[in-house]
Parts: structure tokens; sequence; C-alpha cells
């Protein structure tokens, strides 16, 4: 495919007249308020399909070191690490009936991972693994999860299909004590909270969605015993069925193709149409990836690292296409690190941006043979706006004579499910199964949403200090008022397309915390001076994407198009530097921070 040539002036004002147009197309004046969670009576859409149910015992009253919330990768790292610093009692609690946090959700059809495998499992030096493909298959990925977690003992206390309803500070033991929903009252010395933002599923609110009287499920749950097959495919139960997808993010790139095989018709039904640049999956070796050397794997992931975090590398070891577009990752990404005058950067970018696009847009033209479907799937924002997706075959599946591309963004969505199927532009389109792949509530963890409250010191609840005082933390982790509890996730701290490396860093950071702390015997609690001078660090640095994201297209990076406010989200100079920071902090500052009662001594 021939790349086109950057725009000329006039072309980026026709670009500019054309995005705001398709933006308002697109709108809602419901924004976020769309979409519903998978619980009261849609609760179903939640439930575990994957295990037969939750083995029978009785409530723990017990006592552990550590509590870990999440059985994903941030909780599989951070007991991983807390092993190799020679904690005992590690607990993690986990609502699935396994490991594997997202990747134990998400089994469905064509489900693979977006970033390279060898740079996205993490722990392949610790485990001497070699991913089987450049992007791992679900399955893989969830067998490496479960073999760090038995390599490093954490099935022995784990509670799986269990969710953690309340965490309370009792003064008097000075632990946490930790309530879920099977009658569970233990207590941690310290609870990790790495509960992740990618296991709620979330619903499009759209009125009928009850009467629909034909099968359907989330893709996050997916029903296998209902289409047969596999997430390689063989779904046989689908030969006769017309099945509906709402949908066409990440999950939707990869599971329409294999529908398109399977089903007797499958409509699509789409809002806004994702960027879908090239894949190029293949297998691999070792010898592809230099894995004879000792430190590969962590060498590899620190190149990618800094090249997508705007860093530059002497050379690409990766090479895909998040590498060569990293340098529009600057408006996806609150900590990247932008270089340069900004008014000649904000030029430049705009002109890489518009050139990328429109190799976007030349690729559907070159792909799918119809002129209108194809006009239908050219995506007309700007890159960042939207996740990036990858695909060598969803393009191809709008060729086949059995899928049919149902547009709507004339009516800003579905207008409603009846029980024989769904109807846009007053025309319903009747369907045997209906499936969401409408993601998960993204950027909110239990405790960020209240489903999980915290109660600190004096019964204060976590949120509610907060909603007065906005997140206050020291690197994101501690918070005032509410001692040993530590909180992973992408708030007040870095951030990254590779998420699992961020992930792996606040592990081992969490891990040093509670070591330091255990043998000083002090509480893990910053001062307010020192969430004071943590939140200014992220302000004074604060990239302005503000205006980027309300000329957007509506989706989950700019609430649903109300915008994406500037303020200390992230550390603003970029995932590298931030784990610079980290390493200096504790190598330098960490014990004279525990002597200064920042970590308050018991």
């Amino acid at each position: 495919m021939t790349t086109p040539q950057a725009p000329a002036p006039h072309e980026l004002a026709a670009l500019r007249r054309r995005y705001r147009l398709e933006r308002e197309r697109r709108v809602r004046p419901d924004g976020a308020a769309q979409y519903r969670d998978a619980d009261a009576e849609f609760g179903y859409y939640a439930a575990d399909p994957y295990t037969e149910g939750p083995l029978g015992r009785g409530p723990l009253r017990d006592t552990v070191d550590v509590a870990v919330i999440g059985g994903g990768f941030g909780g599989i790292l951070t007991g991983a690490h807390l092993r190799q610093q020679g904690v005992e009692r590690v607990r993690v609690i986990e609502k699935g009936g396994d490991f594997g946090g997202t990747w134990y959700w998400n089994r469905y059809p064509g489900v693979h991972c977006d970033v390279e495998s060898h740079v996205y499992l993490p722990m392949l030096d610790e485990t001497g693994y070699v991913p089987e493909w450049k992007y791992a298959p679900g399955d893989e990925i969830r067998r490496h999860a479960v073999r760090i977690a038995e390599k490093f003992g954490l099935y022995a206390d784990a509670l799986f299909s269990t969710g953690v309803t309340e965490l309370t500070w009792d003064e008097a033991s000075e632990t946490w004590i930790v309530a879920t929903d099977r009658g569970d009252a233990f207590r941690a010395t310290y609870v990790v909270n790495a509960t992740g933002t990618l296991t709620d599923p979330k619903l499009p609110g759209i009125p009928g969605i009850e009467d629909f009287a034909g099968h359907t499920f989330h893709t996050s749950r997916w029903d296998y015993a209902y289409t047969g097959g596999s997430p390689r495919g063989g779904m046989t139960g689908l030969a006769d069925k017309r099945v509906g997808v709402v949908g066409t993010g990440a999950t939707g790139i990869q599971v329409i193709p294999m529908l398109a095989e399977d089903a007797a018709h499958l409509y699509v039904f789409q809002r806004t149409p994702s960027t879908v640049d090239v894949r190029g999956n293949r297998r691999t070796t070792a010898g592809d990836v230099g894995a004879d050397r000792e430190g590969w794997a962590r060498a590899r992931r620190e190149n990618y690292l800094r090249i997508v975090s705007g860093e530059g590398a002497d050379q690409d070891l990766v090479a895909d296409r998040w590498t060569t577009s990293a340098g529009l990752l600057e408006k996806l990404l609150p900590s990247f690190r932008r270089q340069g005058d900004r008014q000649e950067f904000e030029a430049a970018y705009e002109v890489a941006d518009a050139a990328k696009m429109n190799e976007l847009r030349a690729r559907v033209e070159e792909t799918v043979a119809d002129a209108g479907t194809a006009e239908k799937l050219k995506p007309w924002y700007r890159y960042a706006c939207k996740r990036p997706t990858f695909s060598d075959l969803y393009y191809p599946a709008f060729n086949r004579h059995n899928v049919t591309l149902v547009d709507t963004a004339d009516t800003h969505g579905i207008e409603r499910v009846t029980e024989r199927g769904v109807t846009v532009g007053g025309a319903t389109y009747e369907l045997d199964c209906l499936i969401f792949a409408t993601g998960f509530n993204v950027g909110t963890s239990g405790i960020h949403s209240g489903k999980l409250p915290v109660h600190g010191r004096g019964g204060v609840q976590l949120l509610h200090k907060w909603a007065r005082q906005g997140p206050r933390t020291l690197h994101g982790f501690t918070s005032n008022g509410f001692p040993n509890l530590l909180q992973m996730g992408p708030l007040q701290n870095a951030s990254s397309v590779n998420f699992t490396h961020i992930l792996d860093e606040q592990a081992l950071h969490a891990a040093a915390l509670i070591a330091a702390a255990e043998a000083a015997g002090a509480l893990i609690e910053p001062s307010p001076e020192t969430e004071d001078a943590w939140i200014a660090v992220l302000a004074e640095g604060a990239p302005d994407h503000e205006w980027f994201h309300a000329e957007c297209t509506p989706g989950y990076y700019n609430r649903e198009g109300r915008g994406r406010p500037n303020g200390p989200i992230a550390y603003p100079h970029g995932a590298v530097a931030f784990h610079e920071l980290l390493k200096r902090w504790r190598d330098e500052s960490m014990a004279e921070v525990l002597r200064s009662r920042t970590v308050l001594p018991t």
C-alpha cells in the first residue's frame, strides 16, 4: 500500500471540518450515561461461565500479612515481588475462578493481545518462557498468568470466586478488616488494591434491551455452550443463526471476522469505526527475539517503553505499528515525553496525524469491495481520539455475502431493541443472537466507583475524602489517613500502551515499600505535605490535552464527548522517567522518609 503524502494546509482545514461534522453525528446528550453496569437485573451478563461455581468453604476470620485484591497481572506480579521480598502470607482475592484477570474473562473467538507478547507478558526472564506468537492469543496469556502464580506459590492462600465488599482500618490492631461476599472478615497488615479496570463489563443503555427474546451475552462472558467452538473458531452452533454484534472497538475488531466465518448472517452495528492498522501476526522462535541472551525480555521491554513513551532509542527491537506511530501517542498518554517548542510541535503533529489517518482510510478503500460499506468504515477523527486497533482479517470480513454493516451514526446509536431484533433508522433487523462487544468500565476500579468502600482512620471513607479534595496520593500508591493501603493503576502514576510493564514496576515498588515498613516497624502513610508536593509535581508539567479531546469523536477517552479535563492525573514526564524516579526514591529517600514520619512509625 502506498502511503499518502503529508496534506497541504487547505487539506488540513478540510479535514478539521469533516472531523467536526462526523463528531456531531455521534455525540449523544446522555454522554457516558448511555451505558449501564452489568448488575442488578442485568447481573447475568457478568456471571462467570468458566467455572461451575465457588467451592464450598466457611467464612475466614484469620490474619494474613498482605491481602491483594485482584488476580490479574497486577495482583500476580505484586504477589511475586512480595515473595521475592520474603513475605509469607500473601492472599490474593479474585472474583474469577482462577488467575488471569482480563485474560480470565476474555475468551471470545479471535482474542489476542495487541501489544507484542515478548514485551507484554511479564517475568519472561524469571520463568524462562518464550512466547509462541508475536501477538499472543488469550489462552497463551492466561497460561502464563497461571505459570507465574504457580512459580511464586500464590495458589496456597488465594480466594477465587470471591469479591471484596469493604475495607475497614482497625486502629487498635493496626490491621485492615477485609470483608467479602462470601462472608469473610479476615485481617491483613497491608492491602494492595490491584483490581484493574478491565473486569466489569458494561452494556449499552438501549431501550428494550430486556425485551429481546433471542440469546444474548457479553463478549467477556462468551457462551460457548450456545455458539459451540473455541477461541480458534468452529462455532457450529451459529451455522443457522442470524447474529448481531454491538461494538466495533478492540474486541469487535477481533471477534467479528470469526463470527463472519461461522454465522449464517452477521449484522455489525457500528456507531464509530475504529482505526484498523496492519497486524502481521506470526509464529516466533527464541532466535527471532534474542532469547538466548540473559535479560533479553527486560531489555526488549525497556526498549519498547522508551519508544512508545516518546524517548526514542537507537534501535527499534519490536518494530510494529505501535512503535512506528509512537509520535502520535502524545495525546493518548498523559505521561508521554513531548520535546521542543509547543507551537512547532503541534503543527508537525497535526500534519503527521493527518498523513497517518489518510493512510488508514486508504487501507479501507483498498480492502473493502463495496464503496458504500468502505465509506462507512473510514475513521474520520484524529489518531489519538480512540484506541488504535490492528487486524488483517477485519476489513476482508465485510466482503463476505453474509455480513451486513449497519451504521448507526445518524441515529446516534441503536434506537431500541425489540423482542425480535434491533431497530436502527426505523428498520428492524431480526436476530437469533445479540452479542455485546461494548467493553469494560475503563478507568474506574471498585474503590474509585464506590462499589468497594474503604474506611480509614476515624471511619473516613476514601471516596468521600477525595470527592472534597480531589485524589491525593504519594506517587499514586498511598494516601494520608489510609495507612498500609497501596493502590495500583494509572492515577497519579505513569501510563503506557504496555500496561503490564507499568504494573510490574508498580508491584516491585509496592513490595519494596512493604518490606521497608516491616523492617522499620512503620506504617505506610504519607503526610499531607508530601501529598501536596507530589500533586505540585504532577500539576507543574501536566500536558494541555483538554482542547484536543474536546474535539474528538465520542468515546471513553473523552467521557463520550464531554471532554477530558487537564489536571494532576498522571506523571507528566514519561513512564521511563517515572520508573527512574521511583528507583531513585527507593535507593536514596525511602529510609529517610521512614525516619521523617512521612511513613508514620508505629
